[in-house]
């Protein structure tokens, strides 16, 4: 009750919301959906989620205790010390291995692929770069985690060449950024976009960004152009008519780079606009890895209503990549931006 003359004023009653969507929940109930789902998917992703919380918490301490930095530097005393890539890539492959519901495991960390015998009827592989953006970490700017889950064929044979698939053979995908709080992403194939925000008071992913959609057009770019002096004709010419638009009354577009994909994308995701990194001269296959980065990632933007292609202007999903670690370039965003990139590599003759 309020008094008069102002004083006594009533406090504000926070609104406390007991009907919370935890990954855990979120999980559990879209396998009651599906009949046929026997749970091993659903324990799988629980052991995904602790890596993601894991990951999180080191990354929260990392400047405390010198964990940032590459694998290779040593410390004072001259010891080699475990990095957070290096050790972000141990949990994952712990969590994997005892999971006991992943066969194979590709890391960007790893060479070849990880198989765990010890786990021979698991019908799961998992394809992740445990922390992208690492070289970003001393300066404490925003990383994350990118993973994608296929379902093995029946009767496979547990090998690497299994995972020479395209992006529309994932059973699901996402990632995690850890930014001022850790976000997670996530989506199952043929489905919509969920967002989670961690909740360090109790320990838990709360469902933030249910069923997220992106503007179909935004007039933002994200892109390194420290690398314009080896773009393509068609590339240059696109990212200028942003830059540079004929009309008298069209605005340039708004520029915003990270330089950590995870980011990019995740602010890409929410605001709309277009992310790339273009195959060029220097890197005539593309910068970043098709199976852990750029397939996941663009399962994400098509389901959340938007676009990814390659620099062939072929349907990300549909790229296969040679080997594990095969690269390719990428332009990802909202549909009506990443459809002019196409239209200006159609006039180009691609």
């Amino acid at each position: 009750m309020s008094q008069k003359n102002g004083e006594g004023a009533p406090v504000a009653q926070e609104k406390i919301n007991t009907d919370i969507v935890t990954l855990t929940r979120f999980l559990t109930e879209e396998q009651s959906k599906h009949k046929e789902a026997t749970g091993d998917f659903t324990l799988l992703c629980h052991a995904l989620q602790f890596s993601f919380k894991s990951i999180a918490y080191y990354i929260r301490r990392a400047s405390l205790i010198n964990l940032s930095g590459l694998a290779g530097s040593s410390n004072s005393t001259g010891d080699d010390q475990k990095k957070l890539d290096v050790i972000g890539n141990d949990i994952f492959v712990a969590a994997m291995r005892t999971s006991g519901k992943c066969r194979l495991l590709v890391s960007e960390e790893e060479e070849k692929c990880l198989v765990f015998d010890e786990n021979p009827k698991a019908r799961y592989a998992v394809v992740c770069d445990p922390i992208d953006g690492s070289s970003n970490l001393d300066a404490g700017v925003s990383v994350g985690t990118i993973f994608g889950i296929f379902r093995l064929a029946e009767g496979s044979q547990g090998k690497q060449e299994e995972l020479l698939l395209p992006g529309s053979e994932l059973v699901a995908s996402g990632f995690t950024m850890y930014g001022a709080s850790a976000q997670l992403v996530i989506t199952m194939k043929g489905g919509n976009v969920n967002g989670f925000t961690m909740d360090n008071a109790l320990g838990e992913f709360i469902l933030t960004h249910p069923d997220m959609k992106m503007p179909k057009s935004r007039a933002i770019y994200s892109v390194n152009e420290g690398n314009s002096l080896y773009w393509q004709e068609e590339v240059k010419e696109y990212f200028n008519s942003l830059k540079y638009p004929i009309e008298k009354s069209g605005k340039p577009y708004s520029a915003r780079y990270i330089g950590s994909m995870v980011a990019d994308a995740y602010r890409t995701l929410l605001y709309g606009g277009i992310f790339a990194y273009p195959a060029d001269k220097k890197s005539p296959k593309g910068k970043l890895r098709i199976l852990y980065e750029c397939a996941p990632m663009a399962m994400v933007f098509e389901n959340a209503g938007g676009q990814a292609v390659n620099s062939r202007m072929e349907r990300m999903l549909t790229v296969v990549p040679e080997h594990i670690h095969d690269r390719s370039g990428i332009f990802m965003g909202s549909y009506d931006e990443v459809q002019k990139v196409i239209d200006v590599h159609k006039k180009h003759g691609h």
